[in-house]
């Protein structure tokens, strides 16, 4: 095998974890020896040992000699953990292949340098643009402390998400509604609009019962009841509130006795003030990647504020023809075609008889 097929694998490692390292990153090490896999893993979830620790525990004394594979560059200071480079360095490992460079300030490059000081080989830079595309969340969380924004959701092919008395059930395929609700495992929160809960009443869990979703909604005059179903059967301390002051301070009250958070936010253009909650919401809780799930108003106002960076467009091959059908996306009052937002490095999958596309936002200044 290849300095390269061993990256794969760690690759591979890294995203058996995909969705419960946050505010880590997803990463997976190797240890080979006389050409041989001695031990490999992954880091679990923030405050367990790191991918190189794993691998460094599990081969012990063999470790002496050998070399690591690890996707990412091990962290340089002291975090929920001791730095990595120095349990590197005092294994007796004889080269290390890196992935990529660590773009969190405090390490970014520093492991590199203290491992060659050290007389250990290094070489760096395979899988680059793959393994940043994994740990896209982590990179912009860590570069400008603000989340990775994905808003999904599911159409017609003509944009509508129901039809003009409301009626929505079902537009995609019991397939593709699977298949959007395992896609809530890899988030650390779920955000809705207010409107969605009370017409919809949903549960916002993921499909992996024992992964912690944290649920944000939207709520300017505190109008959701305690009774909601998303509160059901969940941690309260997971759940959010976004209000603002014009929420009843009783309720307000109830709801933090309850353990719910409650978030008391600025407005902007008479709404939510989504930038700010949002940097609150990294600033406070680490939450570094959000998937906004609705409603329409909801997804427009945050592509309105250049808040998302992603999008999962489900679309099924109906037709609903009524222009007051309520659209996917509404809000954004695009005065010219050539001024619309638009989608690049697109991917298009077909599930069922439905079509996902998944693509990154393109603004436009």
């Amino acid at each position: 095998m290849t300095d390269l097929d061993y990256i794969k694998r760690t690759m591979f490692l890294a995203l058996q974890a995909k969705g419960r390292t946050s505010p880590n990153p997803l990463v997976g090490a190797i240890l080979v020896k006389n050409n041989r896999i001695i031990a490999e893993g992954c880091h679990k979830r923030a405050g367990e040992d790191h991918a190189e620790i794993v691998v460094l525990k599990k081969a012990g004394f063999k470790a002496r000699g050998s070399t690591l594979y690890v996707t990412l560059e091990p962290c340089f200071h002291y975090g929920r953990t001791p730095p990595c480079v120095d349990a590197v360095i005092k294994s007796g490992i004889k080269q290390v292949v890196i992935g990529m460079k660590d773009p969190n300030p405090l390490t970014n490059g520093k492991s590199i340098h203290k491992l060659r000081r050290a007389g250990i080989k290094v070489n760096v830079n395979f899988l680059e643009k793959e393994l940043a595309g994994i740990n896209e969340s982590f990179i912009k969380y860590i570069r400008f402390r603000v989340p990775f924004v994905v808003a999904k959701c599911a159409q017609t092919l003509d944009g509508k998400i129901a039809t003009a008395s409301g009626q929505s059930k079902w537009i995609t395929s019991d397939k593709t509604r699977g298949y959007a609700h395992q896609v809530r495992n890899n988030f650390d929160a779920i955000l809705v609009g207010i409107n969605t809960v009370l017409k919809d009443n949903p549960s916002l869990n993921a499909a992996d019962r024992s992964k912690r979703l944290k649920k944000i909604i939207l709520d300017s005059q505190l109008r959701i009841s305690l009774n909601a179903n998303l509160f059901k059967g969940v941690s309260p301390s997971d759940c959010f509130i976004a209000a603002t002051q014009q929420a009843p301070q009783k309720k307000i009250r109830l709801f933090c006795q309850k353990g719910i958070k409650v978030i008391i936010c600025p407005q902007r253009h008479g709404r939510i003030h989504l930038r700010w909650l949002f940097k609150k919401l990294v600033k406070e809780y680490e939450i570094t990647n959000i998937l906004i799930e609705g409603g329409a108003s909801v997804v427009g106002s945050a592509l309105k504020e250049k808040l998302v960076d992603k999008m999962l467009i489900f679309i099924a091959p109906k037709i609903i023809g009524d222009q007051k059908a309520l659209s996917s996306i509404a809000g954004l009052k695009t005065a010219q075609v050539d001024r619309s937002i638009t989608l690049k490095d697109m991917t298009i999958q077909r599930i069922n008889s439905d079509f996902l596309i998944n693509g990154y936002i393109h603004y436009r200044n």
